[in-house]
C-alpha cells in the first residue's frame, strides 16, 4: 500500500478507477491534480467518494498537466514530490474531432511534463500511463502489445498524439518501473450500464434513435470489421490489480475485449434493444461519409464524423501478456453482448440528460 496520485481526475474514468483502489485495499490515500476550472466539480466528487470510503482520503492539488512540475504550488509539491509511490497519468484529450494543436498540447507536451515529474521521485515504485489501444491507427491484421509501430495514418489527431505520448512512456522503461494500459472503447458500467459521457459506441445509440423515427433502419458500416468495447468496471479492476504485481511491471498490455464482435452484430442487438426491430439494408460506407460531412446531418444524428472510420477496421488486438497476468488475478472481461441490454437501458432512461451529450463539430 502506498500514496497514488492521479491526472484525469475527476473525469470518469479516474473516478472510477480511483473508487477500485479504495475498495480493493490497494490505497488509502490519493493526491489528484486538478485545473482550476474542474475544482468545484472534483470537490462534489472527492465528497461522494468520502461517503462511500470514510476511511480513505482524496486531496486535490491544483494544478495543469501542461505546466512544470504539473502546475503544482511550491510549498505542495515538497510534501507531495518525497510522499508519491505510484502516479497514474489519465489526463487527456479524448474526443475525436479534437483540433491537432489542442490534443498535441494535452495528450504530447502534457504527458512529457508528466514524464519529467515522474523522473523526479525518488520514491517511486510505479508510474501507470493509459495509452489506448487505437495508437494503431489505420494499420491492419494482428498488433501486438510488444510493438509500437508508426502506421501509414491516423483515423484522427486523438489517435496520432495518443500513439506519440506513448511513444515518450516507452523511452522511461529504462529509467523507472512503469506499466502502460491500452484500453478498448470503453462503455459504461457492465451491470448498471452507467457512464457520464455518451461518446464512443452511444454514437452508434444516437444514430439508431434519430433513424428509428424512419420506416426502417439500415445498417452501416463492414460486416467484416470487428468492434472492440470493454465495460468500465472491467478496466478498473483490472487495472487496479495490475498496478502492484511485478509481473505487469515494463509491461505494455492490451486492456481490450479477447473475443469481440462484429460491428454487424453489435449494431444489429443495439438496433433491436433500441426498436425491438431488425436493421433492414445497408448504407455503403462511401456514402455515409459524404453525409456525414455536411454538418447539419451530423448534428441531426447525433454522431462525429470521426466515428464512421471505426465501422470498417479489421484490426485485431492481441491479449496474450495482458490475459497470462490478469488470469492469476481472476479478472475477466465481460461478454460485451451480454452487457449490452444495460448499456441500452441506462442510455434510454437517461436521454433527456443533455449533459451526458457530445457537442458535435
Amino acid at each position: 500500500m502506498g500514496i497514488h496520485l492521479f491526472t484525469g481526475f475527476p473525469g470518469f474514468l479516474a473516478n472510477q478507477l480511483i473508487r477500485q483502489l479504495f475498495r480493493d485495499g490497494v490505497t488509502k490515500q490519493i493526491y489528484a491534480i486538478v485545473l482550476q476550472s474542474e475544482m468545484e466539480k472534483a470537490k462534489n466528487e472527492a465528497i461522494n467518494i468520502k461517503k462511500e470510503q470514510p476511511h480513505c482520503q482524496i486531496e486535490l492539488l491544483e494544478g495543469d498537466i501542461t505546466l512544470p512540475n504539473l502546475g503544482i504550488a511550491k510549498a505542495e509539491l515538497e510534501t507531495v514530490v518525497p510522499r508519491v509511490q505510484f502516479v497514474w497519468h489519465l489526463a487527456a484529450i479524448y474526443d475525436l474531432a479534437v483540433s491537432r494543436k489542442l490534443a498535441w498540447k494535452v495528450n504530447v507536451h502534457g504527458t512529457t511534463i508528466v514524464n519529467d515529474f515522474v523522473r523526479s521521485l525518488p520514491n517511486l515504485k510505479r508510474y501507470i500511463f493509459f495509452s489506448t489501444a487505437y495508437v494503431a491507427g489505420q494499420r491492419n491484421g494482428r498488433l501486438l502489445e510488444t510493438e509500437l509501430i508508426r502506421p501509414h495514418t491516423f483515423k484522427n489527431y486523438y489517435e496520432e498524439t495518443k500513439f506519440e505520448a506513448e511513444l515518450r512512456v516507452e523511452d522511461l522503461k529504462s529509467e523507472v518501473p512503469l506499466t502502460i494500459l491500452r484500453p478498448g472503447i470503453v462503455c459504461g458500467h457492465s451491470e448498471t450500464g452507467k457512464i457520464i459521457k455518451f461518446d464512443g459506441i452511444y454514437f452508434f445509440l444516437n444514430l439508431i434513435a434519430s433513424l428509428s423515427k424512419g420506416p426502417s433502419i439500415p445498417f452501416i458500416g463492414s460486416k467484416e470489421a470487428t468492434i472492440n468495447v470493454v465495460p468500465i468496471d472491467y478496466i478498473c479492476k483490472a487495472a487496479s490489480y495490475l498496478c502492484t504485481v511485478a509481473e505487469a511491471e515494463g509491461k505494455t498490455l492490451h486492456l481490450t475485449d479477447p473475443k469481440p464482435y462484429k460491428v454487424y452484430d453489435v449494431y444489429s442487438m443495439m438496433v433491436k434493444e433500441m426498436t425491438g426491430k431488425k436493421p433492414i439494408g445497408h448504407i455503403p460506407l462511401s456514402l455515409t461519409k459524404r453525409l456525414l460531412a455536411n454538418y447539419s446531418i451530423r448534428k441531426r444524428l447525433g454522431v462525429e464524423y470521426e466515428t464512421i472510420e471505426y465501422l470498417a477496421w479489421t484490426a485485431e488486438f492481441d491479449v496474450t501478456q495482458a490475459q497470462a497476468v490478469l488470469h492469476k488475478g481472476g479478472i475477466i472481461c465481460p461478454d460485451f453482448l451480454d452487457t449490452l441490454p444495460n448499456i441500452v437501458k441506462f442510455y434510454k432512461e437517461n436521454r433527456q440528460r443533455s449533459e451526458l451529450f457530445i457537442s458535435i463539430k
